[in-house]
């Protein structure tokens, strides 16, 4: 026998090595012994219920979700009925493992008989099979044929109250012409005559698989457009009522139920992205056509063929940058990876998801890559300087660093040196730099911490963010000022200074007499955000300034949405007992608080305008 495991167990062959290797190794037989060892040594050497407990336990463990037939395709032709089955009690699955492989077995041993025939159209018949089907039809009176004409052979039926309204009878009675037309069908196929029609059904089942494109079955052959003479319709149609079993959902004919072999299609690819050439030999495995499968594919919600590979593609744009940085298998500028998703997500939204979502790793100044791949992150310019002098022993050469860092990431020569010579950094007696001793300074208490500060808001995930209100000022580029409770919050002093970078620049926060930031025009000009509009800010671990955009709100919102729309929630909400809720959470109370206790906070803090919406009176 010149067959290995995987020649009769099509998921062998798709399946990662990784899934496969520790089910299926044994010390007894060879690496990948499944693939390279012809099935009837391995079961020599192991024994046949061995080898079968090995398929069993990958069935139960990698493809509990597919038919015993697809799994083991020769059960389809010694059990029928199990091949229908998914594995379910694994005892059972290995029973009939082992009668299968012990009957291929033998039937090895036995002298070597013909194959059986490809199936083939069936032979041309005496007569068209449109006159066949025609005759069915011959006898009928107007008001039969015109129910089967519109109604039960029609591409757009007709109504039974319609065609009651035509002949002048009850709606009943035309369900009774129409019952007994499908019983006049039904028995003129069981005869004789119509056994050229019931082979060519038998013929067209195999053909059309699981799943076929519909317009599939007219081109199936040529006599298909064929218009039958006595109901002045395309034959197809008439065909098509006779292949039961068969779903016609969204331009498909499929065998089953379309949702359940959309989901058998889905569960191919939950591991991530296969090539085109093996995912249509994967949905092969289904009963789709390799022709048709690559469309197939394209249909089914939720995957994605991108750049020649199968994708899953959920609704979150995170799993949807996930997908594309896979197939890429490299890092990607957020503008890259926008682009490859093709779909109406905003560049802004999609460069904050890279940035606070562990799955992703930034690798340089506007790149990002899986978190799985490892490598360095980036981490801004300061932050990098001080990991080459820690890797350096405590002091590095400006020189090095800088061939080091412009190597490595796309940071200009002149932006690091302007860094090293900064503030956190001093020269060593051979002129080389290192991290500056601390101050021995009172760490700095605001008057107000954050969550006493107007305009701060504590987001789920307990970061704090700041809201900027967009004026003319900002738009012309001007700088704007911070809330000492908010730069205190992000680590700043007075006297001191903060560089965050963003995609379009950096952004400095300095603090002289009060905390200043820079110019954001830059950062409006992405969201193309006009006056009235608010933008949502705070600074990552990493030295990022991120942002959100919120529009200015509706006219004619109610009160406590408008209050809502203040802290960046925008969702219905049940009651003002719920909102409430949300702000005293987003201003740093317990939940549980009062009513009253949520407006003395935003009262205390000078949230006048949320004030304004919730007690008009205090307002």
């Amino acid at each position: 026998m010149n067959l290995s495991l995987s020649d009769i167990v099509p998921p062998l062959r798709w399946t990662a090595p990784s899934q496969v290797e520790p089910i299926a190794s044994d010390a007894r037989l060879p690496d990948a012994w499944w693939q390279a060892l012809p099935l009837d040594r391995a079961c020599l050497i192991v024994g046949t219920a061995q080898v079968a407990a090995r398929l069993a336990d990958l069935s139960m463990a990698c493809w509990g979700h597919l038919p015993l037939g697809d799994i083991l395709p020769l059960i389809r032709v010694t059990d029928p009925d199990q091949s229908l089955r998914t594995p379910e009690a694994r005892e059972a699955v290995h029973a009939l493992f082992t009668s299968v492989l012990a009957r291929l077995l033998a039937s090895e041993s036995q002298p070597a008989r013909e194959a059986p025939p490809v199936p083939a159209q069936p032979a041309t018949p005496d007569r068209p099979i449109p006159e066949l089907i025609d005759e069915i039809f011959a006898a009928l009176d107007d008001r039969q044929r015109a129910i089967a004409k519109d109604r039960v052979y029609a591409e757009r039926r007709v109504t039974l109250d319609e065609l009651a309204q035509r002949f002048s009878v009850t709606r009943e009675r035309i369900r009774q012409i129409e019952r007994d037309l499908r019983d006049h069908v039904q028995t003129r196929l069981a005869t004789p005559e119509a056994t050229p029609l019931a082979a060519h059904l038998a013929w067209l089942r195999g053909r059309l698989g699981s799943a076929v494109p519909a317009d599939d079955l007219a081109a199936a052959v040529p006599w298909h457009r064929t218009e039958l003479r006595t109901l002045g319709v395309p034959t197809w149609r008439f065909v098509r009522t006779l292949l039961t079993g068969y779903d016609q959902v969204d331009g498909w004919l499929v065998a089953g139920g379309a949702d359940e072999l959309k989901e058998k299609t889905r569960q191919l690819f939950t591991d991530g992205p296969v090539k085109l050439p093996e995912a249509v030999t994967m949905v092969a495995q289904l009963g789709v056509r390799e022709d048709v499968a690559e469309r197939w594919l394209a249909s089914v919600p939720h995957l994605r063929i991108l750049e020649g590979h199968v994708v899953p593609w959920p609704r979150s744009v995170n799993e949807k940058a996930e997908a594309v940085l896979a197939v890429a298998e490299g890092p990607l500028s957020p503008e890259e990876i926008q682009t490859r998703i093709g779909e109406d997500y905003s560049l802004v939204g999609i460069r904050n998801q890279l940035t606070a979502d562990e799955r992703f790793l930034r690798v340089d100044r506007n790149r990002y890559g899986l978190s799985r791949w490892g490598g360095e992150e980036y981490i801004g310019i300061r932050e990098m300087i001080v990991r080459e002098i820690e890797r350096a022993g405590g002091e590095a050469s400006v020189n090095t660093i800088v061939a080091n860092l412009t190597t490595r990431y796309e940071v200009s020569e002149s932006s690091v040196r302007a860094y090293s010579g900064g503030p956190g950094f001093e020269r060593t007696q051979r002129g080389w730099i290192r991290v500056a001793a601390p101050e021995q300074a009172e760490p700095y208490h605001p008057r107000r911490d954050v969550s006493m500060t107007r305009r701060s808001f504590r987001s789920r995930d307990g970061r704090w963010w700041h809201r900027v209100d967009v004026n003319a000022e900002h738009l012309r580029g001007s700088g704007s000022p911070l809330p000492t409770g908010f730069a205190a919050h992000l680590g700043m002093a007075p006297g001191g200074q903060l560089t965050t970078s963003t995609p379009s620049g950096d952004v400095v926060i300095s603090w002289h007499n009060q905390p200043t930031m820079g110019s954001i025009r830059p950062v409006l000009a992405d969201y193309n955000a006009s006056e009235g509009d608010s933008i949502f800010m705070t600074v990552s671990d990493g030295g990022e300034l991120l942002t959100r955009y919120l529009p200015q709100a509706a006219q004619g919102l109610p009160p406590v949405n408008m209050a809502l729309h203040l802290i960046g929630y925008t969702a219905p909400v049940a009651s003002e007992a719920e909102a409430l809720r949300l702000i005293g959470a987003r201003i740093g109370l317990a939940d549980g608080a009062s009513r009253e206790e949520v407006l003395t906070r935003l009262r205390e803090r000078g949230d006048r305008d949320i004030l304004a919406f919730l007690d008009p009176e205090a307002g």
